[in-house]
């Protein structure tokens, strides 16, 4: 075994984590579901919704088979919604094509929909014990920083090179190698993932307790703070939009969003554009005469590619000629819910945050 490799899983075996919810298990359905809620999620964050997901959903089958507003209400405020339609789309494949079996190695996983090279490696590793390399976020600031590497690692050159890395480094197969350890690829596998979560973070790194650390370019040339090279700035562009609060009889409107864009196949409050005059808008799309209640502050919301900067309006219905939401908008689904309903719905995170701070003003839903 490489002085690399053993190194890690001795420190694994030692300091890494060992009771995480989704640890312990040969359950591919369980390894799946806790690696795309991992995705650009801390930890501490994934726990709680991976619990509740998986007591809603104990299987690929159940899973497969609800409905996918019952998902996306139960990923409801863990974001990257995307995730979330993914895995529903990936268990109908599982079911429909697999007979309900999830796929037994790296390169079928890879095929369903929503899992990339590393994931589908990190899936088979720890379900099947298969001898793949990973190269997720945090295995690429190891590795910059532990050999040295400049450039963004997102660059194709730089993501061929640490792929390249990644796959000598692995350890040897199991059986043989004098200093074979059983269970070798899945120790290594997690203490990569577990010393850069832990140890080598982003900030304020654990140089000290690193057991890489005598080997480290970045350490001995002190440029921990500067590797990896962060991904190039780019000016974000900005965008306006006004979300209407349209309150009737202690109820709220929402619209089920388009099952692609921004907040695919969420339910949302109704969006104005901000050159538009509330009260008209509301007439002509809605067959509403509302009348404005008090304003609230806008608050920005970002997302991977642009800003939003979202202009809450609460109004409060004083007539309406449509019994339903919209008029002309057959294509919208649209249903009036108590606010105390709507946090429990598919709702994005901004929309969650607004129906919280309206309820906790004095006025609150008392209009």
């Amino acid at each position: 075994m490489n002085s690399f490799s053993a190194k890690l899983i001795s420190w694994q075996k030692q300091h890494g984590r060992h009771d995480l919810p989704w640890q312990n298990t040969r359950d591919p359905y369980a390894i799946w579901l806790s690696e795309i809620m991992l995705q650009q999620t801390q930890v501490g964050t994934v726990i709680p919704y991976y619990q509740r997901f998986l007591q809603r959903f104990p299987d690929v089958t159940t899973l497969a088979l609800a409905p996918l507003d019952d998902v996306l209400a139960q990923w409801s405020g863990l974001g990257y919604y995307s995730r979330g339609r993914n895995l529903h789309r990936a268990a109908r494949v599982i079911v429909g094509d697999h007979q309900g079996r999830f796929p037994g190695n790296a390169e079928i996983i890879r095929q369903l929909p929503g899992i990339g090279r590393s994931t589908a490696a990190a899936i088979a590793v720890f379900a099947y014990g298969e001898r793949r390399a990973i190269l997720d976020g945090n295995v690429k600031r190891v590795f910059a920083r532990c050999f040295g590497i400049d450039g963004y690692p997102g660059e194709k050159r730089n993501e061929t090179l640490l792929w390249r890395k990644a796959e000598e480094l692995l350890p040897p197969p199991s059986g043989t190698g004098e200093n074979q350890i059983d269970g070798g690829i899945e120790a290594y596998t997690q203490a990569l993932m577990d010393l850069g979560a832990t140890v080598c973070t982003r900030g304020k790194p654990k140089c000290p307790i690193c057991p890489l650390q005598a080997d480290c370019i970045a350490l001995r040339e002190n440029r921990t703070g500067k590797l990896p090279v962060p991904r190039p700035r780019k000016l974000l562009p900005e965008k306006e939009t006004v979300l209407l609060l349209l309150m009737r009889q202690g109820m709220i409107l929402l619209e089920k969003r388009p099952a692609s864009g921004v907040w695919g196949s969420l339910w949302c409050l109704p969006e104005m554009p901000v050159s538009a005059i509330s009260t008209d808008y509301c007439t002509q799309r809605f067959g509403m005469n509302v009348q404005p209640l008090a304003q609230m502050q806008p608050f920005d919301h970002a997302f991977t590619h642009f800003r939003l900067r979202i202009h809450p309006q609460p109004l409060q219905v004083a007539s309406s000629s449509c019994v339903t939401g919209g008029k002309g908008q057959e294509r919208v689904e649209s249903r009036w819910i108590t606010p105390d309903e709507a946090l429990k719905v598919a709702i994005p995170s901004p929309v969650r945050k607004l129906l919280i701070q309206y309820g906790a003003q004095p006025f609150g839903w008392g209009t």
